[in-house]
């Protein structure tokens, strides 16, 4: 583990990996979206971690925009028929939310140690906010 302060952004990467917000080696997850119960490297307690509904609703938010803004756009530009649209845009959500779930309830549970938010346990090596 180093010793030197890290950044916002540097939590925020760790998140992205699905790696231990402490030490950057661990996995966060043990199935698909369920935590494991700590981190193999350094056995930081993850229990304590609750994303609760914040990543779902940043999805929500960037899928929405890019589906409807991509559909309105191809509408608008190339009048395709329905079925277009329905081939283009339903899978193109699913996979967008599917995808985006993990990494983003990653960064939520990072930031939530970074922040010192709840009772996610947090060290001194992380810098305050400014």
């Amino acid at each position: 583990m180093s010793e030197e302060k890290k950044t916002v952004w540097q939590a925020i990467g760790t998140g992205l990996k699905m790696r231990c917000p402490r030490c950057g080696q661990g996995r966060l997850f043990k199935g698909f979206l369920k935590f494991a119960p700590e981190c193999s490297h350094c056995e930081l307690d993850f229990a304590a971690g609750d994303t609760a509904d914040g990543p779902a609703v940043a999805i929500m938010f960037v899928v929405g925009t890019v589906v409807v803004g991509g559909a309105l756009f191809v509408e608008i530009v190339y009048m395709p028929p329905m079925w277009v649209h329905m081939a283009l845009w339903g899978p193109l959500t699913l996979l967008l939310s599917v995808g985006l779930l993990r990494p983003l309830k990653g960064v939520t549970f990072a930031l939530q140690y970074f922040f010192k938010a709840g009772t996610v346990e947090t060290r001194e090596d992380w810098q305050e906010p400014q």
